[in-house]
């Protein structure tokens, strides 16, 4: 694991020498990772959070749950395919008997694949493993995190607010832990104009797996009319 954080900072201070090895080896990762998407043979929703939640806690049991939801209503379920709540959400794509799918990351800590996955891959470098994330999804439903899970949450945002990816639901489950991040977006970004009200619209807060679903669900029949219109 130690090698592939090196590999990481080598990319970065590219040289002649090695940029044609390095940008083979980054391309084989994006074809396994297209390759991986294209196993998933139904609508799926990206769903991201702590790998530090424990199996006791509330958080993991309401991802468990909304992960089962999701494949109850015909969706599959990608995480990081990590602990916490990846696991939780796999797990429960897995009790409802639908497809769950892993993209795993190699770390020098903390992260080893869980054992719920269907399809799974783990990937070197993380911008390779994120456009999976956004490739396979119809839908994101983001629980407590950290550092990671904000990457996550901000990379969609940019992506939905930029046009680079269709307006798809971003859900944050959890309302006491996102309320004040959603209230300083208001109150700094909103008010000084760095952001848009319509970026704002974007979030969705709910304590509610079954509410986390229908919002997706209904997202996607929405697109889904305008496209047949």
């Amino acid at each position: 694991m130690t090698g592939n954080n090196e590999l990481d900072r080598r990319v970065l201070r590219r040289t002649h020498e090695t940029l044609a090895s390095d940008v083979s080896l980054i391309a084989s990762e994006f074809l396994a990772g297209f390759q991986a998407v294209q196993r998933i043979d139904r609508p799926a929703v990206s769903v991201f959070g702590s790998a530090r939640v424990s199996e006791e806690s509330k958080t993991y049991a309401a991802a468990r749950e909304t992960g089962r939801l999701f494949a109850d209503a015909g969706l599959a379920v990608v995480t990081g395919g990590g602990p916490g709540v990846m696991e939780a959400a796999n797990r429960g794509a897995r009790d409802g008997g639908g497809l769950s799918v892993g993209f795993n990351i190699m770390l020098p800590h903390e992260q080893g694949l869980n054992p719920y996955c269907d399809i799974e891959l783990t990937f070197k470098h993380f911008y390779a493993r994120k456009v999976m994330f956004v490739k396979a999804a119809e839908g994101f439903v983001i629980f407590p995190g950290g550092f990671g899970t904000m990457d996550e949450l901000y990379e969609s945002l940019t992506l939905i607010q930029t046009g680079k990816i269709g307006t798809f639901p971003v859900v944050l489950f959890d309302s006491d832990y996102w309320s004040e991040m959603v209230e300083w977006i208001r109150i700094e970004m909103l008010a000084d104009g760095l952001v848009a009200r319509a970026d704002l619209d974007l979030l969705h807060l709910t304590d509610d797996p079954s509410e986390a679903v229908q919002r997706v669900i209904a997202t996607m029949g929405s697109r889904a009319a305008e496209g047949s219109a």
